[in-house]
């Protein structure tokens, strides 16, 4: 906050397709969707009507007892989309609080349904794992600089290593490997299934970790453990969801079917906050009794099934069908993989990941060692400030680069942000260069 105050604060007044425009009206292009949530871009006109409509009607009546036309269609939508099997939906504000109803129902799930599996109440999640900010959330996260300080508020979660090939915790090569990073989740629900009540996980990227991509089969094997341990997967498609790697769901990938998944983020387009948990008829059926058998799902928002933010998500779904979005995505994805290409020969880019429109750039100290920068070097920050001033908006993690650019960004955008990225980390490691030698001679 110190130095926010100090800078100039860049404050952005309007946006258009893949451009914000701030109060001078200068330009930038949006390489982090607005921090993962948009969609079609800024000013969709599908999605301003959508939300100029139902305000004529309705901005917002509880789900408390009611519902409206809005919330009921879009459920409907999302069964329709969703892995096979996910039948019932549980409206929330946000990806964290989404998350939380999930954890939530998995440990009452086995409660009220399965009390002779054990008293299943612990959570198994990879190292490395973001889920929210809210304390449930940071309870079953693994990133340590978010949670040291709140520590006693929370509940414990048990850990695995994460599938980060270029940084394997196993010192192995992938496929040589053959996914050695899954034994210690076997070993684990062998030893304690009867207290796990679910394995939580990030589908095919670690977004916050830095765009980690796991290996193809990685997820199988998690839902193949799940299934015979009797443990519940839980998929945290927040970030993941509604195209970012391709299709919309990215337990797709694999005809993965979780028993519970988590979605945020982009289910609104980007324009308004929702979230939602999908849960099996299974799970459903566990919450279903008499008045006095207090089965009740004890769980509620003020905004939960808000009709704006519903009529939001219809239209942008409709999006998706009527301009076909996820066909146009996919003949994309191989071109921006060619373009990103060329930034593995600048001096101190390690490893470039990408999974659809989710792309991390690592940036080391060492190439040839891996060495990473320290984090009070800023790399990522100094490259994010270059990359402001030609014209492109991102927002690093650390020492990683990210670029999650709006699904509906042009082949010739693409090319513009990957090129300023390309100048930026050009620039700052040449600057680190010359700061390096200068300090030599001294």
């Amino acid at each position: 906050m110190k130095e926010w105050e100090q800078e100039v604060p860049l404050i952005i007044e309007r946006g258009k397709g893949p451009y914000l425009i701030d109060l001078q009206g200068r330009r930038y292009l949006d390489g982090v969707s607005s921090l993962w949530v948009n969609v079609h871009g800024h000013r969709h006109p599908i999605l301003d009507k959508a939300i100029q409509d139902q305000l004529k009607k309705i901005s917002h009546s509880t789900l408390l007892g009611l519902s409206n036309p809005p919330a009921i269609r879009l459920a409907r939508e999302l069964v329709h989309l969703a892995p096979p099997g996910l039948t019932r939906v549980f409206y929330s504000d946000d990806g964290s609080t989404a998350v939380e109803v999930a954890l939530k129902m998995a440990v009452q799930y086995w409660q009220q349904r399965k009390p002779s599996a054990g008293p299943k109440w612990k959570f198994v999640r990879l190292a490395l794992a973001y889920h929210g900010d809210t304390v449930g959330a940071m309870s079953v996260g693994g990133v340590e600089l978010f949670q040291e300080r709140f520590r006693p508020l929370l509940f414990p979660s048990m850990p695995i290593d994460p599938p980060y090939c270029y940084r394997c915790p196993l010192h192995l090569k992938f496929p040589s490997c053959q996914m050695a990073c899954i034994d210690p989740l076997e070993e684990l629900l062998a030893k304690e299934h009867q207290e796990i009540a679910g394995v939580l996980v990030e589908p095919l990227v670690q977004a916050v970790a830095g765009i980690v991509t796991a290996p193809a089969g990685h997820l199988t094997k998690v839902r193949a453990l799940c299934s015979k341990y009797h443990v519940l997967m839980i998929a945290d498609e927040v970030a993941t969801g509604f195209g970012r790697t391709g299709k919309m769901f990215a337990c797709e990938h694999e005809s993965v079917a979780p028993d519970l998944m988590a979605i945020a983020k982009g289910l609104t387009g980007g324009y308004l906050p929702l979230g939602a948990t999908l849960a099996t008829e299974e799970i459903y059926q566990a919450f279903l009794g008499e008045y006095g058998e207090w089965k009740t799902f004890f769980h509620g928002h003020s905004y939960t099934g808000n009709p704006l933010g519903c009529a939001a998500a219809l239209a942008n779904l409709e999006i998706f069908k009527t301009e076909r979005t996820l066909a146009k995505v996919q003949k994309r994805i191989p071109v921006l993989q060619r373009v990103l290409k060329p930034l593995a020969r600048l001096a101190h880019v390690g490893d470039i990941r990408q999974c659809g429109y989710m792309v991390g750039i690592e940036l080391v100290k060492n190439k040839a060692t891996r060495e990473p920068f320290p984090l009070t070097a800023r790399m990522g920050h100094k490259v994010m400030l270059e990359a402001r001033r030609r014209g492109l908006l991102i927002r690093p993690i650390g020492n990683v680069v990210v670029l999650m650019p709006p699904l509906s960004t042009s082949v010739k955008e693409l090319r513009q942000m990957v090129s300023i990225i390309s100048q930026a980390v050009t620039v700052v490691g040449r600057d680190l260069g010359q700061t390096m030698e200068k300090a030599g001679r001294m």
